[in-house]
């Protein structure tokens, strides 16, 4: 995996040198998790850099804060701003961004609120997460036997870095028994999602994916999928999948914004289909790659630019 770091970080309205954002050892989020976060990916176009539904996350990022009772202190507005101002100074074409709101430096017990609130966007260039090569000859994965946490325990839909610390030990367990990926099942032993993906399944034409309900992540790549395959003519069903149905689908794929789409060709060793993409995969990532690229009209308003980079 190649990562490409930037130049400079943006911090609570300030653009910083990347080797000087730091924080105290003894900040909040590092000593207690109180960290809320999101991914975003900014894609290169004929139009210049697309940040590919930036709104949306950072509004999934607000709502992740809400439920945690963490003010961010920035309008979405201002932290779109902050973003383009960042892929702008760093003069970059395409990026992944990661900005962060957490706790710093206030208090050193479990109550957060006298700690106060940072905000930092960082960004880098990074390739898919699985590896360019997954994207077409897809990945191995298994199934976890780490359980993923319960909605009343720490809520999945909050993109919080806690919950990955479940994620690290799906991801660990998979690639110390040689796979790529875990596939994490519920607390109804139903298919929940991957590590740090969505999954969905290919069964007879149709597309299945599990519902908010089984401890998902709202992705928003998630979301773009569905409205993709359904402009694209397939039927798709949010609804509990038990564990075998995965050995049986015809095609199975991950998303996430890291992920982007990527094929698993197999899980637990048993062959998924043909062991390899198969055609619904194959147009969902076509049209997916030909909207993030500016080729293709999106369902919505998926794409703001940042000004071209300057080829002086």
């Amino acid at each position: 995996m190649t990562i490409q770091t930037a130049r400079i970080i943006w911090h609570n309205g300030n653009l910083l040198d990347w080797d000087d954002a730091r924080i105290h050892v003894m900040t909040h989020g590092l000593n207690h998790a109180s960290v809320l976060f999101e991914g975003i990916r900014c894609y290169a176009t004929p139009r210049g850099p697309a940040f590919f539904r930036l709104r949306d996350h950072l509004e999934r990022l607000y709502d992740s804060c809400k439920v945690y009772r963490m003010e961010p202190g920035w309008s979405v507005e201002e932290l779109t701003a902050a973003c383009i101002a960042l892929v702008e100074a760093n003069q970059f074409s395409e990026c992944y961004l990661r900005p962060l709101v957490f706790r710093g430096y206030g208090s050193f017990g479990i109550n957060p609120l006298a700690s106060p609130v940072e905000v930092y966007i960082a960004s880098w260039r990074w390739e898919t997460y699985l590896g360019p090569e997954a994207l077409e000859h897809g990945i191995d994965a298994c199934v976890s036997s780490w359980t993923r946490m319960t909605p009343n325990s720490l809520p999945p839909t909050a993109k919080a870095a806690a919950n990955y610390m479940n994620s690290q030990l799906i991801t660990l367990e998979a690639q110390a028994n040689g796979f790529a990926e875990g596939i994490a099942l519920d607390q109804q032993g139903m298919v929940s999602e991957g590590s740090a993906q969505n999954i969905f399944l290919v069964r007879g034409g149709e597309i299945h994916t599990p519902p908010s309900a089984s401890s998902i992540l709202p992705g928003i790549t998630r979301d773009s999928v569905m409205q993709i395959a359904r402009r694209l003519g397939y039927r798709v069903r949010e609804e509990a999948i038990p564990r075998a149905a995965l050995y049986l689908a015809d095609e199975i794929f991950f998303t996430g914004t890291a992920t982007e789409i990527t094929p698993v060709r197999s899980i637990d060793r048993i062959s998924i289909g043909r062991g390899m993409r198969g055609p619904i995969t194959t147009a969902i990532q076509s049209a997916f790659f030909a909207i993030t690229g500016g080729r293709q009209e999106a369902p919505g308003d998926w794409l703001t630019f940042a000004r071209p980079i300057s080829t002086r």
